[in-house]
């Protein structure tokens, strides 16, 4: 009697995996499988009516219709290593479009996306005032947005502060010639530290060098004298004109060197502990479609901004051609807490059912195996592996969804007949009862009772 009830429950669940069970169940005309019984050591326990899972038959045979009747293994007659894993036919494989891909080893990182900001790279600024005030005798770069190079003259000034201090220099240098062939000693000191204190008085107001050389030469003072550009760049503004008053408050030019610029970025608090300063980034603008900019992070500001929940963080990208322009919208995406040489797979491949994540593995043709993994990051598309497969390993991609579905009946199946092999049919029911629940996702105490 408890054989007969153990054989009911085993029917009942293999019918309600039929929907998927019987169009992967292996395909074959009546005299193949025939051949099949007789010559392999694979033993069918028995065999189910196509159309209908209740209706069985201890040998192989055919329905009205002349359907064959699909046998039914022990999972450990079909020669596989883990409970659950499936067996089917290679011309049902493509039909129901099985997909698979290898699992690698690569470098991944997780994905940040923001919204930044083009900015001028402040370490490559100038603001240029007089140190001293004045009249503009000429400039020599009055457009603005031309490109200088370095110690390129600007403009020249005439200052009377400036003509005062030459002609300290030249009192100095005179008599420094004068007391340079003494033999006092202290005399030679003295005028030496004159010398040097008017010359560094010109540097202080920003005299050039050649200039200074040439007032050392000539012994002659000049009206104008000249200002220069920092470094190579481009001028962004024009504060001054020929002929104007300027005072060392003035700002006669704003230079900014462009072939480096800074992206501003908001990045929310509990983003923050994956950041670091190196991190890769990645911008695309939209004056530039279809071209990404490669940057990294170069400073993460120290103080929250309390309503937006949010900290500033600074890139920097190479802007040779320039063709960022400061104040440039950018969609920004940043490559946080990157792990190196890990193996990865399409995210697509990996079956969620909120308790555990596994992927199908490629055993042989036809043959998929069930595996349990553990999870790391995700990004692009691809998700790192932590445990469960290996690098070179073979996976399903498309497909695998109706492959779990056998894969739950089968390995329902497998537990029952364990049970009825150690003699324990209660256990065998209560497996078909979690088979059933497992597909029909509704507990026992919901179930009509037979």
């Amino acid at each position: 009697m408890n054989k007969q009830l153990v054989t009911v429950a085993l029917v009942v669940a293999l019918g309600i995996g039929f929907g998927s069970g019987y169009w992967l169940a292996n395909s074959g005309s009546p005299r193949q499988m025939g051949a099949d019984e007789g010559t392999s050591e694979r033993k069918a326990l028995f065999w189910r009516n196509p159309m209908n899972p209740a209706i069985t038959s201890p040998v192989f045979m055919q329905d009205e219709m002349g359907m064959d009747y699909i046998p039914v293994y022990t999972e450990g007659d079909a020669g596989v290593a883990t409970g659950g894993t499936v067996t089917i036919d290679p011309v049902t494989v493509q039909n129901i479009g099985v997909r698979t891909t290898t699992a690698v080893r690569r470098d991944l990182s997780r994905v940040l996306n923001s919204l930044g900001r083009v900015d001028f790279n402040e370490e490559r600024l100038a603001r240029l005032h007089p140190k001293t005030s004045g009249w503009i005798e000429s400039l020599q770069v009055d457009e603005t947005g031309t490109q200088v190079g370095r110690d390129t003259i600007l403009l020249s000034i005439y200052s009377p502060d400036l003509m005062a201090t030459q002609q300290e220099y030249l009192v100095a240098l005179n008599n420094w010639d004068a007391v340079r062939n003494s033999a006092t000693s202290q005399m030679q000191r003295s005028a030496r530290t004159i010398l040097e204190s008017a010359r560094q008085r010109l540097q202080l107001f920003d005299v050039p060098t050649h200039q200074i050389e040439e007032l050392e030469q000539n012994r002659k003072i000049k009206k104008q004298l000249h200002i220069h550009s920092p470094f190579q760049g481009r001028i962004m503004n024009i504060g001054a004109r020929e002929g104007q008053y300027v005072s060392p408050k003035d700002e006669l030019y704003l230079i900014a060197d462009l072939s480096r610029v800074w992206v501003n970025v908001d990045v929310f608090e509990d983003e923050l502990i994956w950041l670091k300063i190196g991190d890769r980034a990645e911008m695309r603008v939209r004056a530039q479609p279809g071209r990404t900019y490669q940057g990294e992070v170069t400073f993460v500001h120290p103080v929250l901004n309390p309503k937006s929940r949010t900290v500033q963080v600074r890139l920097e990208f190479d802007n040779s051609d320039l063709s960022l322009k400061p104040g440039m919208f950018a969609n920004v995406t940043l490559y946080t807490d990157p792990q190196s040489n890990v193996v990865v797979v399409p995210s697509e491949a990996i079956v969620r059912s909120g308790s555990r994540e596994q992927v199908f593995v490629v055993r042989g043709p036809g043959v998929f195996e069930p595996r349990e993994v553990s999870l790391g990051v995700s990004s692009g598309g691809l998700t790192q592996i932590r445990s469960g497969i290996k690098a070179g390993e073979r996976l399903v991609t498309s497909g695998q969804f109706l492959i779990d579905s056998e894969s739950k009946l089968r390995e329902a199946t497998a537990k029952m007949l364990q049970s009825m092999a150690t003699g324990d049919p209660a256990d065998a029911m209560d497996m078909s009862d979690m088979s059933i629940n497992d597909v029909n996702k509704k507990p026992a105490k919901e179930r009509a009772e037979p």
